[in-house]
């Protein structure tokens, strides 16, 4: 059950955040900051690469490192093939997990890897493999771990991880806030070097100021009425979101917050981009899970029974779709079923910002779902 007294108590919530889940969201931008300095003083900006790589290949462990590689697929378009490399292994323990590269990896493709523990055996041994076929190999990871001697040794780039100092102790969850934008954002400035994506400096200074502008907006000493991100945690009490995404850049953010309140908040949800979710989920709309479903005897008592859980639509867009919009009909859909529906949307601004918006608000709404529950 939601406490939803707890949201508008900061001392509470607080008190209820043993895992710094709060503080690491409103240091997003700070963290996008260290890691584009930590990029500079690796040489990123004063790469001169020969051209595109003609495939870009991530590797690393969890969502955050599959949250990576979404984005930057998404990003990157038809400019070149994004493939992340799924690991393998008996458990997801870092000693044993590994990855393969594909046989057609050469010198013209670029590996990336993405890891917020950097002491995984099966990284380094694909480290070796890659520079053994001739591909070029970019890391981020924490300092000082055993996935830098291996890219040293490949003669490769290794960017080191902006990490938080009590992050140190206790590493944080896969799909919390901070290690998303340490991992991403130097993958971001090496991409524009190559020109595959465009994030120059200036572009992820304006990404660090929306994440900023999203944190005074949601942040624990709003309240609720006025706090998008509050609220959205409010809506999703007791329910199964369904997320909804239109726009080339909100696919990944819906992904990122289905995975997100699985991992933080223990909640199931799940996500489809639009138009082909009127489809594929029309079902649960009008099944068990519609808002009017109620299997049992209308008359029995009710007093000390768990609310039933419904259905309740998340529509993200990145921007408005104008007449090309399947907003409206998914809309309709969800109100000619009796399904409540919450929308987000981003102020004006570049992809990255929009992106990067998108990313904070379900992000904050993910962290506070978790709090109020008290998982």
């Amino acid at each position: 059950m939601l406490d939803e007294s707890l949201l508008d108590t900061p001392d509470a919530l607080a008190e209820a955040d043993h895992r710094g889940l709060l503080r690491g969201a409103a240091e997003a931008g700070a963290r996008v900051r260290t890691a584009v300095r930590l990029a500079t003083e690796a040489g990123i900006p004063d790469l001169k690469p020969d051209g595109r790589p003609r495939a870009v290949l991530i590797a690393g462990p969890g969502t955050a490192s599959a949250g990576v590689a979404d984005l930057l697929g998404t990003l990157a378009g038809s400019g070149c093939p994004v493939t992340r490399l799924h690991p393998t292994g008996v458990a997801p323990a870092s000693g044993a997990l590994r990855w393969e590269l594909p046989g057609w990896v050469g010198s013209l493709d670029l590996l990336l890897v993405a890891t917020p523990d950097g002491t995984e055996p099966g990284l380094s041994l694909l480290v070796d493999q890659a520079y053994r076929r001739g591909c070029t190999v970019v890391a981020v990871a924490p300092a000082r771990t055993p996935i830098t001697d291996a890219v040293e040794g490949a003669y490769g780039l290794f960017v080191p991880m902006a990490t938080a100092p009590y992050e140190q102790d206790e590493p944080p969850a896969a799909t919390a806030p901070g290690p998303l934008w340490a991992l991403l954002t130097p993958m971001l400035a090496l991409l524009d070097r190559t020109g595959l994506i465009t994030a120059p400096p200036d572009g992820l200074e304006k990404v660090a100021d929306r994440l900023d502008h999203v944190a005074q907006r949601c942040g624990p000493a709003i309240a609720t009425y006025s706090n998008p991100a509050k609220t959205l945690a409010a809506e999703l009490a007791e329910s199964l979101p369904l997320i909804w995404t239109e726009g080339p850049s909100s696919g990944p953010v819906g992904r990122r917050f289905a995975a997100a309140l699985a991992e933080l908040a223990g909640r199931p949800a799940l996500a489809a981009q639009l138009p082909e979710a009127l489809v594929s989920h029309t079902v649960l709309l009008s099944g068990a899970l519609a808002a009017g479903a109620d299997p049992d005897d209308f008359f029995r008592d009710r007093v000390e029974e768990q609310a039933a859980l419904h259905a309740r639509v998340v529509l993200l867009r990145d921007r408005a779709g104008g007449a090309l919009s399947a907003a409206p009909a998914a809309r309709e859909l969800a109100l000619s079923h009796d399904t409540a529906i919450s929308e987000l949307e981003p102020e004006h601004g570049g992809d990255l910002e929009t992106l990067a918006e998108l990313i904070a608000v379900t992000d904050f709404a993910a962290v506070y779902l978790a709090l109020a529950s008290a998982t």
